[in-house]
């Protein structure tokens, strides 16, 4: 959702965080992928201006809009 929300492609996300994009797809997949490599997306969508919450056992994700990007 992060990814999608900054408008992101999956390859540019992958050089951001420098995660390969296959790593990237099995991510988004929900496969199973190292802690480290979670934590450098997470780290790059933060940098991006990505706020992640938790409430109720759910994950929520805000990004700013294209005025706030600027």
């Amino acid at each position: 959702m992060a990814r999608a929300g900054l408008s992101w492609s999956a390859d540019h996300l992958s050089e951001k965080c420098g995660i390969s994009r296959i790593t990237i797809a099995r991510f988004e997949s929900g496969l199973a992928v190292a802690a480290a490599s979670i934590e450098a997306i997470h780290a790059a969508l933060n940098a991006a201006g990505a706020d992640f919450t938790r409430k109720a056992g759910k994950i929520a994700v805000a990004v700013p809009d294209e005025a706030a990007a600027k």
